[in-house]
Order: C-alpha cells, then structure tokens, then sequence
C-alpha cells in the first residue's frame, strides 16, 4: 500500500530531493502492505499513514497485523485501527518478534491493556518459525525469520513463494536457503548511496541476483530514487514499487 522512507515523499517541507514532483508514483507514503485471499485480511505494518492507505485501497477489513520492527515509520498507526475492533467486535490479532511486541506495549499500553476510558483493542501474539493464519477456508502458511536492520532487526515474511523484507541492510548466509524458488521478492531499497541501516540500490540489485526471484519489488524508497529513473537502470525483472500497487500471487 505505501512504499516510502520513513519520511515519505515528499518530506513534510514540500521537499521532494531528485524525485519528479509531476510523477504521481513518486507520491509516496509509508512502507506498508496488505494481503487478501477470499475473506482472509492481513495487513503488515500499521504506518502513521495507515488510515490513508486504508481508505485509498478501499479496505473494508482487517484480521490480522504482522509487524517487521518496531519502529515508529511502521507502528505508529496502530491506534488508528480501533474502527476494526468496533466492527468485528473482537480485539485485533497482530503478531511481531518478542521485542517489536515489547516495544509496542511499552509505547501503547492503553492499546493492549485499556485504561483512561479507552478499552483494549489489541490482542498481541509471539510469532513462531512458522505460523498459519486463517479465516473460514482461506489460510496462509507464514514463514519468519530476522535480519539485520542497522542496530536492531527486522522480521522478513515468506507466503505463498513471497518474501517481504522491507527493513534490511543484511541477511544471514542460512537464511538465503529459504529464499530459493521465489517468484516474487519484495525487498528494501533506500538511497542511491550507503546506509548503516538499509540495502542501498546497488546492494538491492545485489541481493535479487543472489536470490534469483523471478520478480523484485523495490520498496522503502527515499526521495533520491525517483521512479522513472529506477524504471530506465534496473533490469527487466526488478521494478521500483509505487504507492497502491496490486500484485498477483
């Protein structure tokens, strides 16, 4: 649903750095997705953007929230999620690493516990190395596992020959086995130039080639990438992502 840096595009002063303000795919608002099979809903992450995102893509329902990390460009819109708990009735499962669901207590205690006249919306879960999710008869077979995300780590989803791996600067030499036979790889890119946090273009083309996913996605786009440009330079199989892209799997 949205595919930008922390700070989306254009920045909050109007500055859209190399980006054609004229193009509406370099419009772009925080990393974020949604996966839907039949009646089943899950959306990864809930950016500050999520309540736009949300009613763009005309989302009637969410089931579930997977969380990648626990940063603010990635959870900061759970509150905004309340109208889901008032019209299934039922708290909200979401599912993250133990300390994404650390840092989320800790920074939305009224979200999981209530108080100040606010009931609990949340119902947090542990994720495990792989973990089903399911409504009536659809259900998605997840696999997780962590990657290096500057100073912390970020939780990669593999689905139905998908990865998602939106927040990243390293993964580990195992888990490269698990990427095999892709047909779709989502996959963070930055900047043109070296981050300490994420996969800058050249280590993004880097990482599609070692994984050899029949199709790359690029998403986490900072201003410095604008979209015709990556279309022009990157090979045919990687293409940059744009805000309410739709893809078949």
């Amino acid at each position: 649903m949205g595919c930008g840096s922390s700070v989306g595009s254009p920045w909050i002063t109007n500055n859209w750095g190399k980006c054609d303000r004229k193009n509406k795919f370099n419009i772009r608002t925080r990393c974020s997705a949604f996966i839907q099979k039949g009646d089943l809903s899950i959306l990864i992450d809930s950016s500050p953007d999520i309540k736009k995102q949300i009613l763009d893509n005309k989302i009637k329902n969410i089931d579930y929230v997977l969380y990648t990390h626990e940063h603010s460009d990635q959870t900061s819109g759970i509150f905004e999620l309340r109208p889901f708990f008032w019209k299934n009735k039922k708290k909200i499962e979401i599912y993250a690493s133990s300390k994404t669901l650390k840092a989320l207590k800790k920074s939305y205690a009224y979200c999981f516990f209530g108080g100040q006249g606010y009931a609990p919306i949340i119902k947090g879960n542990l994720i495990s190395k792989k973990f089903t999710l399911s409504k009536n008869k659809n259900k998605i077979l997840f696999t997780s596992f962590e990657v290096e995300h500057g100073k912390t780590t970020s939780t990669a989803y593999l689905f139905n020959k998908t990865a998602y791996i939106s927040d990243c600067n390293q993964i580990g030499r195992e888990d490269y086995k698990k990427l095999k036979g892709l047909n779709l790889l989502i996959l963070d890119c930055l900047k043109i130039n070296f981050h300490p946090s994420h996969f800058n273009l050249e280590q993004a083309i880097l990482i599609s080639e070692l994984v050899r996913a029949k199709k790359t996605i690029l998403t986490n786009l900072h201003t410095d990438l604008d979209y015709n440009f990556l279309k022009k330079n990157l090979p045919k199989n990687i293409i940059p992502a744009y805000d309410k892209m739709i893809l078949k799997i």
